[in-house]
């Protein structure tokens, strides 16, 4: 892959890179162009009967897999994803979803009236919620600290942030990679700003595992959530927590269940609490350890080679799109990860939300019409609206190239 002095890709060399494995390892639909890995991907073929298999051994004797096992598996699979995190294990617990544990620390915490929890406009819309929900339980205030695009460096992030914050500000939840938005923020100099000023700092961190490098034992975060069913490529389902020791006796599942008031001594009881919130369906938390590992083994380099080649691919795609549409991206390579945003022409049509999840009805024409699955996100809001394309191993530079193809279409009413 060429690059321009300033670093950046030349848009009109395509990169030398194609889909890792074979089309078969996946069970994408061959016949549609799918990227929205951001959102909800696809696990490989062979971490799926890994947890086919766990499944069936679990319906074959449920006891001896819930009660007698389940414990020690669960310690194997943290220690494997602990390995890949840089963490120590007893600091994580499983969860289902990134969401479910800025939930469960929001909800853990107490704060008094008037406290200020500080967030971003690039902030995921469910999470918002959440310190929206809390904040109204304490009469406390949120403030959303507008982080302006373009940007033309990384360190802007932290200068808007810093403007934000008073006297009053408690809790910073921020983002390691924003979901609208697909910018890698400067989280390691965040939380040191942060920390530095005592405030509480809880990374959404939901993209990060697989899409950066992470070392959460340096990083300093007192809360950090991760999926480990997006870059990891997991089953749906499986994601993670992990809470500084100083405050793991203060954070509470959202369900209490047996080990509120178990009286053993070989656990704490953070791991007991966590470890078992009731009955449910485990086995994505188990295959964790097998989707790093297969994922790993797709390229000679591992882990790193997965990251920069998807990285790699995101901005060739980023600076293709840029020059056959003129839509711009907004912000600088060094924050682009395996997703990017491009600010597209503003919507013409009503707002009209038909899922939770969005709500331009282009992306459904885009799907119905041309069997494309691609995000179209309002932001800041209406009219104003991003494509985020993705990158992960099974896209190729093909892919790009029809949706520059199918948005030309488009282009007289894009206008």
């Amino acid at each position: 892959m060429s690059h321009s002095e300033d670093g950046s890709h030349d848009s009109h060399t395509q990169p030398e890179v194609k889909a890792i494995g074979r089309i078969g390892d996946w069970p994408l639909d061959p016949h549609i162009t799918f990227l929205n890995h951001g959102s909800f991907g696809s696990s490989p073929k062979a971490v799926l009967e890994e947890q086919l298999r766990l499944r069936t051994e679990l319906e074959a004797q449920p006891i001896e897999f819930l009660v007698r096992q389940l414990e020690g598996r669960l310690d194997e699979a943290k220690a494997h994803l602990a390995t890949f995190l840089k963490a120590h294990p007893s600091n994580l617990s499983f969860i289902p979803n990134a969401t479910h544990g800025v939930n469960t620390v929001l909800r853990s915490l107490r704060f008094q009236p008037g406290d200020e929890l500080l967030t971003t406009n690039h902030a995921y819309n469910a999470c918002t919620n959440a310190l929206r929900f809390v904040a109204e339980q304490f009469q406390a205030v949120v403030r959303v600290a507008q982080i302006p695009t373009p940007l033309d460096d990384p360190m802007e992030v932290c200068e808007h942030l810093q403007r934000a914050v008073t006297p009053k500000t408690r809790l910073l939840l921020i983002d390691h990679v924003t979901s609208p938005t697909a910018l890698i923020f400067p989280i390691q100099e965040i939380v040191t700003q942060m920390k530095r000023q005592g405030i509480l700092c809880l990374v959404d961190g939901a993209h990060a595992p697989g899409m950066v490098p992470l070392h959460l034992s340096e990083l300093g975060a007192d809360f950090y959530t991760g999926n480990c069913h997006k870059w990891l490529c997991a089953p749906k389902g499986a994601a993670f927590l992990h809470v500084s020791p100083d405050h793991s006796k203060h954070i509470r599942p959202l369900s209490i269940s047996h080990g509120a008031n178990a009286s053993r001594t070989d656990r704490s009881r953070h791991e007991m609490e966590f470890d078992w919130t009731g009955t449910a369906d485990p086995t994505a938390y188990l295959c964790v350890p097998a989707a790093i590992e297969w994922m790993a083994a797709q390229m000679p380099g591992g882990w790193p080679a997965i990251m920069k080649r998807n990285r790699d691919l995101a901005q060739w795609a980023s600076s293709f799109v840029e020059s056959a549409l003129g839509w711009k991206p907004l912000a600088p390579a060094s924050m682009v990860g395996s997703m990017a945003s491009l600010r597209m022409p503003d919507s013409k049509e009503p707002c009209q939300p038909s899922t939770p999840l969005y709500s331009d009805p282009f992306q459904d024409q885009l799907w119905q019409a041309h069997r494309m699955e691609i995000p179209i996100i309002p932001w800041p809001h209406h009219p104003k609206r991003l494509v985020r394309l993705s990158a992960q191993l099974y896209n190729e530079p093909t892919h790009y190239h029809r949706l520059c193809e199918v948005m030309n279409r488009y282009a007289p009413s894009l206008q």
